[in-house]
């Protein structure tokens, strides 16, 4: 089930998206949308509702470098263990909503990546239960403001800005993220172009990592790397990260 937020024209509501293509409708979720929904019985072309962030989560885990490539790009070695960093919630923002660059810095770079949402959660979760534990995947954006976090010497600051963390369109619950293609665009132009099958640390093994280290909640988020090919963007453009079975997540760029 492909599970969205959106706003109607009376509110806001989360729904189930049905169809394919450009067919799509949102129907109307009545309660809890991840523990056995209910739906209410309405239901709206996509064109006439407004994609949000699926949900806003209690965490967002990154994990860096875990492509080979992209460690080479940047001039770094590829990490033995998952390199971990926490990403605010209050980065989060939905499909379409508008990155804003801050002025402090002098390049922001776009970063596509699959995103694994929680479900059950918990600690020391070992990789052959990893499976039980996720609710589903989406699609972020780790936007990071390159030069601080050089600067830095740390990444808290260049990860963290509000509008830094686009997700969605939606959260697939149905999903195998073992091989699928992951692909970003700025303008139409193609930047980033892999497969999740070249992650160094799969996503039980991220799962079994993360929890030694934390408890993970329900609706938790783990950012589980981005390839090759990241680079800068800039106010005017747009950016869109598409993940094979799960869509596209596009945004506007401005500033702040």
């Amino acid at each position: 089930m492909r599970i969205a937020r959106i706003a109607r024209p009376d509110g806001l509501a989360f729904a189930a998206i049905e169809g394919e293509g450009d067919d799509l409708t949102a129907v109307e979720i009545a309660d809890d949308p991840f523990a056995n929904p209910k739906f209410t019985g309405r239901r709206w072309p996509l064109s006439e509702v407004r994609l949000l962030a699926p949900f806003l989560p209690p965490k967002i885990v990154g994990v860096g470098r875990n492509y080979a490539e992209h460690a080479a790009e940047l001039g770094n070695d590829a990490p033995r263990e998952p390199l971990l960093f926490l990403k605010p919630n209050t980065a989060v923002i939905g499909p379409n909503a508008e990155i804003k660059l801050p002025a402090v810095s002098e390049r922001v770079d776009f970063e596509g990546e699959l995103a694994v949402v929680v479900g059950v959660g918990g600690r020391d979760i070992p990789a052959s239960r990893a499976r039980q534990s996720i609710l589903g995947c989406t699609i972020a954006n780790d936007v990071t403001a390159r030069d601080l976090q050089q600067s830095d010497g740390q990444w808290t600051r260049a990860k963290g800005f509000d509008t830094f963390c686009p997700l969605g369109p939606w959260v697939e619950t149905e999903f195998d993220p073992t091989d699928v293609a992951i692909r970003t665009e700025v303008d139409g132009e193609v930047r980033q172009d892999s497969r999740t099958s070249a992650l160094l640390h799969d996503v039980p093994e991220l799962i079994e990592y993360i929890s030694s280290v934390m408890t993970l909640r329900p609706l938790d988020v783990i950012l589980t790397g981005t390839p090759a090919g990241v680079g800068p963007l800039s106010a005017g453009q747009t950016v869109s990260v598409t993940v094979e079975g799960l869509g596209t997540l596009t945004n506007t760029v401005g500033r702040r």
